[in-house]
C-alpha cells in the first residue's frame, strides 16, 4: 500500500468517525452525552484537517502519491 493509500485511508477513517459522533450528537437526547459527541466531532474534524493538510503537502512533494 502506497502512502497516498494510506493517508486516503486515514482520511475516509477520520471522516467517518466524525460524521458518527455527529449523528449520535443530533441522536441523543441526553445533554451531557450529546456535548460529549460534539466535542469528539470536532477533535475529529480537527485532525481531518490536519491529514488533509499532509495530504496535500504529500501530493506536492511526491507527484506519484496522487490518488
Amino acid at each position: 500500500m502506497t502512502v497516498g493509500t494510506q493517508m486516503a485511508k486515514a482520511i475516509a477513517t477520520v471522516q467517518n468517525a466524525a460524521a458518527t459522533m455527529k449523528t449520535f450528537a443530533l441522536e441523543t437526547e441526553d445533554q451531557e452525552a450529546k456535548q460529549t459527541f460534539q466535542q469528539l466531532a470536532k477533535t475529529f474534524d480537527d485532525a481531518l484537517a490536519v491529514l488533509q493538510g499532509r495530504q496535500k503537502y504529500i501530493e506536492k512533494r511526491e507527484p506519484q502519491y496522487r490518488q
